[in-house]
């Protein structure tokens, strides 16, 4: 495999301005309207020659968020920082930062929409 295993992601949402608050709130960013019928997409910034996978925000009648088994990590400089802004704006800290050994630090936090999603950083 000559990529990352990982090329999109995509979490679903319920309730699309709530979410989008939210996780432009908790990652210091704004999202971009995509284009596609039937089905309200908000981009994660992409930028096609860097490393790592772009994804959205779904909102699709008949598909719920919450309760999935996908769990998306987003990369930080310090993944307390974004912990405390998700508790700062609607979601909650599942588990606080800590140590994954070489690999760095994670920490766990659920959206407004009730999926969990995980935060990296190295330091």
């Amino acid at each position: 495999m000559a990529n990352n295993p990982v090329g999109w992601f995509e979490i679903y949402v319920q309730d699309m301005s709530r979410a989008k608050a939210f996780y432009e709130s908790v990652l210091a960013t704004k999202l971009e309207r995509l284009e596609s019928p039937g089905i309200e997409m908000w981009a994660f910034p992409m930028h096609r020659d860097a490393a790592g996978a772009a994804g959205s925000l779904v909102k699709y009648e008949g598909y719920p968020s919450g309760g999935n088994s996908t769990l998306v990590y987003f990369s930080c400089s310090d993944c307390a920082t974004e912990a405390k802004r998700a508790a700062a704006h609607g979601g909650a800290i599942f588990k606080e930062k800590f140590s994954i050994g070489q690999y760095g630090f994670i920490a766990l936090v659920t959206d407004t929409e009730g999926n969990m999603i995980g935060l990296h950083s190295m330091q």
